[in-house]
């Protein structure tokens, strides 16, 4: 648990769940369970939370089609916001929620979990050493089954999630972009699936070097296959893997020596990430990893990666 941090009050249209919370933990292994609510102030109204409760800053943790507008009443309101990912629908709407923020003097993070979970930043860290070389390539892959499981089906709602390239993908998307910076283009191949919009992509990014990257993402495999995310980057003196499904997931293979498994960082993604943003919100330093417009710059390079679907050839990011 963070220190100095105190949950005031929790938003649901549900009022159910306040009495009934298990189940409520969507898709975080192990955070079932029912919840203790006692001394929290509980509304099923967003605008009446923001006017009568004390509060400091805003976890939005809504359907994707409604970061921008929860995001925007929240730095009205004067609160710091962390907003689940991807930042919104739209770059034009990732746009209006970082302005908002810089107009408002508040700090807006993004939950880009992945830039914090443990195995993926010692690969940066490993990748900027330049201990073993140039990275010659990289493959990123995410693939789900089907998420049947959100809130009145939203996730099943491409108009509402983006289907898989951009509520899944992204993570992939938004680490090579973490990792490599902004690729020169993007040449993309996507099958629609069940949420209408494309929900299985692979993706080749181009850069001003020779380096091949790629990333697979996608939701439409079938349900006993469960989750499962996983990279290999090639450098030239060492070979970096990292399976979700590994014992221990991350290995690293030296050009000489024998084949090592880096110690990581203790937790996950998203409690690092957290960590992050509140120990901004009480004016400590900290690295920087994740800004506004980072993440408008991923919903802008998966926005090309559709494009280049749908075109059929390689389209330019910037």
């Amino acid at each position: 648990m963070m220190k100095n941090v105190r949950v005031a009050a929790i938003c649901d249209i549900d009022g159910g769940k306040f009495s009934n919370s298990a189940g409520t933990s969507g898709n975080i292994a192990g955070a079932d369970g029912s919840l203790d609510l006692g001394g929290i102030g509980l509304y099923t109204d967003a605008a009446e939370m923001l006017a009568r409760a004390d509060l400091d800053a805003v976890s939005v943790t809504l359907p994707t089609y409604l970061h921008c507008s929860c995001t925007l009443d929240a730095l009205k309101a004067g609160l710091h916001v962390f907003c689940e990912k991807p930042m919104a629908l739209s770059v034009p709407e990732c746009r209006k929620m970082a302005d908002a923020a810089e107009r408002a003097g508040k700090r807006l993070q993004v939950g880009h979990c992945i830039r914090f979970w443990p195995e993926y930043a010692k690969a940066k860290e490993i990748v900027d050493s330049g201990r073993y070389g140039r990275v010659l390539a990289a493959t990123f892959r995410r693939l789900s089954a089907t998420p049947t499981w959100s809130w009145d089906g939203w996730l099943m709602d491409g108009a509402k999630s983006g289907g898989a390239a951009l509520d899944l993908h992204i993570h992939d998307s938004d680490f090579v972009h973490y990792l490599f910076g902004m690729p020169l283009r993007v040449f993309s191949r996507g099958t629609a699936g069940p949420s209408g919009e494309i929900d299985h992509i692979v993706s080749s990014y181009v850069f001003d070097d020779d380096k091949v990257v790629t990333a697979e993402g996608g939701w439409a495999m079938m349900p006993g296959y469960g989750f499962r995310m996983s990279f290999d980057i090639v450098l030239e003196r060492a070979t970096l893997s990292f399976d979700s499904a590994g014992q221990p997931p991350l290995k690293l293979a030296p050009d000489k020596g024998a084949v090592r498994f880096p110690k990581v960082a203790a937790g996950d993604g998203y409690s690092l990430e957290l960590r992050h943003w509140v120990t901004l919100l009480h004016g400590r330093p900290v690295p920087s990893v994740i800004t506004p417009e980072d993440s408008l710059r991923s919903v802008e390079l998966v926005t090309a990666e559709r494009t280049s679907c749908a075109v059929g050839k390689a389209v330019t990011v910037r």
